[in-house]
């Protein structure tokens, strides 16, 4: 977490203004530069999931090779309006073109030593609904809150519809998942994030390669502009973006339950030169109490546990102190 010590960084938005090389502190080596690793085209198209027909066999068995495969795929017929999607990322548009001073309130770095992303972020926690906290959600602009409240529960829905379809796949009762993250009481994030055009997008990311901790996370992109890649078996590709499509991936608190038979996938985000990119991942995690272990009614003699079990608060906390230094904690609960 960001030291309280010392002072709160620019917003990128702001260091991206007027500058022909990107400042050091965004810089990567050369090893673990964009350029050094780019992308490929995808050898076979990312699975579109028609939501409306989840509970159907062709949907389910397009889930189950998408979450097999890439450990992630699109949705298209999810429920949320055209207008609505439009609207969220119009705010989160007006949010990040504020004065400084006003974006400076909600900036967050992790470590003051480790290379910086290109990127501005804005984190507000929206479930339990209880729990939030409406002075870190902005004022400005004013329907700001109305059309996230409303975004986050067309999301939420979308999630819980997606959970029973995986326990469905697997065998499973259809509520184990929501009950393994904690029902209505599940944590749920916002992160909006604004991507500034970059003079040299070979020597940054808009985004470190990383996996999500949670269980999964639903991802919308503002007017399609790409950026999102997924690595698997060593190569990185491309993920396609398409305009009101949302993509879903897997994190990695589901493969512990699922017991690695659908995996969380590693991505990155690359930026470009020539126009801004923003987005909204709304991540759904798993209550900190809760234990994270492979599901009992995938475990038998020939498919032993995969993973040690963990409390979610410290895969969380694991996952912060290994994302910091480049690695990533599921591989340390490997059994």
């Amino acid at each position: 977490m960001a030291d309280e010590s010392w002072s709160v960084p620019t917003p990128v938005q702001e260091v991206a203004a007027g500058v022909v090389e990107p400042p050091s502190q965004f810089v990567l080596q050369e090893q673990d530069r964009p350029g050094s690793q780019l992308a490929t085209d995808m050898p076979e198209l990312i699975p579109m999931i028609d939501l409306s027909r989840l509970t159907g066999d062709n949907e389910a068995a397009k889930l189950q090779s998408a979450l097999q495969s890439w450990g992630l795929f699109l949705i298209t017929n999810h429920g949320i309006e055209e207008s609505l999607m439009d609207a969220v990322m119009g705010a989160s548009r007006d949010f990040f073109h504020q004065p400084l001073e006003e974006k400076q309130k909600y900036n967050v770095v992790l470590s003051k030593d480790q290379t910086l992303d290109w990127h501005d972020r804005l984190f507000i926690r929206v479930d339990p609904e209880d729990e939030r906290n409406l002075a870190f959600w902005p004022k400005h602009p004013e329907s700001f809150r109305d059309i996230l409240h409303e975004y986050a529960s067309k999301t939420k829905t979308i999630s819980r519809k997606i959970l029973r379809a995986m326990a469905r796949v697997l065998e499973l009762d259809e509520d184990y998942f929501i009950s393994q993250i904690g029902g209505d009481k599940a944590p749920a994030l916002a992160r909006f994030n604004y991507y500034p055009p970059c003079p040299r997008p070979e020597l940054v990311f808009g985004a470190r390669p990383h996996s999500d901790g949670g269980a999964l996370t639903i991802l919308l992109v503002a007017n399609g502009v790409g950026g999102l890649q997924v690595q698997r078996d060593g190569i990185w590709y491309a993920v396609p973006s398409k305009p009101h499509t949302l993509v879903v991936n897997l994190a990695d608190s589901m493969e512990i339950m699922n017991n690695g038979i659908f995996k969380s996938p590693v991505h990155r985000v690359v930026t470009n030169s020539e126009q801004e990119r923003l987005s909204l991942a709304m991540f759904y995690g798993v209550q900190g109490h809760k234990m994270l272990e492979p599901a009992a009614g995938l475990l038998d003699e020939k498919r032993p546990a995969r993973y040690r079990k963990i409390k979610a608060f410290d895969y969380i906390v694991g996952l912060r102190e290994h994302f910091s230094k480049g690695k990533r904690f599921i591989e340390t609960l490997k059994i």
